[in-house]
């Protein structure tokens, strides 16, 4: 009699589970897709750790860094040669106070100098400073527009990034298995009347820097020309991890971008001052920009290029750095309708799968920049 009685009571008990399977909703393939589990909401920014890989913090106040923490940011601040050996040497100084006081916010990148070019010391003394650096804590060098847009050799020619008198400072960065940060050319806007320019951050920065506008400087190298320099370098040096800054300089267009890193597979770019480039690509070609990062997911870097100056407003730097990193946040995660200042044009976010916003705004950073 128990035996039968236990033999209706799993009988009922299977009906039910058999019923209440019958009335749950199986989601169909696309659904489970497109489940809010895989995506990051625009509320999700202060919950995930973030780097920004490209800024230039020239004076020892913690603000800035500060702010970062709020917004859940580790730094990596880019030292920058812009015409002295003391310049950089000062910066230096100012790297290490700040990475003393927040040693899990902020990592540096080092430069050398350019002065004494041609004499007979100035890659061993280059070597050395870099070598010195190193030891210090610097986790790679930044090599700025100057080389292809400044220095010119005795006979007046432009020095540009693949001239061979750079290559043993080049070898000797590989060597160190240190990462390279390229800014090497300007975006193709800075070839282009003003009025012509896309995005209203060259129209502003170009018409207040008129030695780098090189529509009013035909003598100089040409666009082209400082993009074959760059690719001729990375021929020469194939096992040399390369960043290239603010999206290569080929901003303009993500499938000339695609067809470098298709060629070069030790490149990768960082976003720095160039997202807005993007934004206006994906106002006529959404679906191009989106899959680009997807396909390229490895390759890019999360950075803004903001920093602190001796002549900063450090209040309004703060409120500055939140909003941007916010919009860019919203921009990766969401599909939200957008406008910025920088273009007329409305546009929608890509909404990238949690794992490529992962990639793009901590892991690439960690692949790409070792020690940081």
């Amino acid at each position: 009699m128990r035996k039968i009685k236990n033999l209706n009571y799993l009988c009922l008990l299977a009906c039910g589970v058999f019923l209440q399977n019958c009335t749950q909703t199986t989601k169909a393939p696309s659904e489970e897709r497109n489940s809010t589990s895989e995506f990051y909401t625009a509320e999700d920014f202060n919950k995930v750790e973030k780097y920004d890989t490209h800024v230039h913090i020239n004076v020892d106040d913690t603000t800035f860094i500060q702010q970062a923490k709020e917004d859940k940011f580790r730094l990596l601040t880019v030292n920058v040669y812009s015409g002295t050996t003391s310049d950089i040497e000062g910066k230096e100084r100012i790297a290490l106070s700040l990475i003393k006081a927040y040693p899990d916010r902020l990592a540096y990148l080092t430069a050398f100098t350019l002065q004494g070019w041609g004499s007979e010391d100035w890659q061993s003394n280059t070597i050395a400073y870099l070598k010195d650096s190193f030891e210090k804590g610097a986790i790679g060098v930044k090599i700025w527009k100057n080389l292809g847009m400044e220095l010119r050799d005795k006979s007046g020619k432009f020095v540009m990034i693949d001239d061979p008198r750079v290559d043993p400072i080049l070898d000797f960065i590989e060597k160190n298995d240190v990462t390279l940060l390229g800014h090497l050319g300007e975006p193709r806007n800075a070839w282009l009347p003003v009025e012509q320019m896309t995005v209203l951050g060259d129209k502003r920065y170009f018409s207040e820097h008129p030695q780098y506008h090189m529509y009013l400087h035909p003598e100089y190298p040409s666009y082209e020309d400082q993009i074959n320099a760059r690719d001729n370098m990375l021929e020469k040096h194939p096992n040399l991890r390369f960043v290239a800054a603010h999206l290569a300089s080929l901003e303009w267009d993500v499938d000339e971008l695609a067809k470098r890193l298709d060629k070069f597979p030790n490149m990768a770019v960082d976003m720095a001052e160039r997202i807005c480039h993007l934004q206006f690509q994906s106002v006529k070609n959404w679906q191009k920009v989106h899959d680009f990062f997807i396909k390229y997911q490895d390759r890019i870097v999360y950075s803004t290029d903001m920093g602190v100056r001796t002549d900063s407003d450090l209040s309004a730097l703060r409120k500055r750095a939140h909003e941007t990193r916010i919009s860019d946040w919203q921009f990766f995660v969401t599909n939200d309708k957008m406008n910025v200042s920088d273009f007329k044009e409305s546009f929608k976010g890509l909404k990238l799968p949690r794992e490529v916003v992962d990639k793009v705004y901590r892991t690439n950073a960690e692949k790409w920049f070792p020690g940081i």
